[in-house]
């Protein structure tokens, strides 16, 4: 598959799993945190699945285009690693991070502080929709919606 078809079907899966879970966390109460936003793209998505929300975003520095940048009291700047510590308790409804780079080094790194973050943000209940496996105990792992491929994202309830 080349890189192009690959990255389609990522994003194609992002929305999914995003449009999915809206349901399930709609019963739940508490903020929305997007870990690493990019260039906006999934802030803007989630905008609009969860209008009457609270969204922040997290990254180290912003890249987003103007229609999709958090206001200023909503958009975290730093090391996610370290500005994720002050949110840790604050019952998140929805945690979303797509932050992994594809090289197995580097997402190792990541993968020593994202799943407690995840964890440590959410409400019991809450959502945790991840690029990266995040494989906690506390993070009861869901199914995929159909036609997405198991490992391609991953997807988890609080409990």
């Amino acid at each position: 598959m080349s890189r192009l078809d690959s990255f389609i079907r990522r994003l194609t899966a992002q929305r999914d799993i995003l449009n999915a879970v809206a349901e399930l966390v709609a019963e739940t109460q508490g903020p929305i945190f997007e870990f690493g936003l990019g260039n906006g793209r999934t802030y803007d998505h989630l905008r609009e699945l969860f209008p009457d929300r609270r969204i922040v975003a997290f990254d180290r520095e912003v890249r987003s285009y103007a229609s999709s940048t958090p206001p200023a009291e909503d958009m975290i700047v730093g090391d996610i690693s370290v500005t994720g510590q002050q949110f840790l308790g604050s019952g998140a409804a929805l945690a979303h991070a797509d932050i992994g780079t594809g090289h197995d080094d580097i997402d190792a790194v990541t993968l020593t502080w994202l799943p407690q973050l995840m964890s440590g943000v959410l409400a019991k209940g809450g959502i945790a929709v991840s690029g990266l496996p995040l494989g906690l105990p506390e993070l009861h792992p869901l199914p995929l919606p159909i036609g997405i491929k198991e490992g391609r994202y991953f997807l988890y309830r609080r409990v």
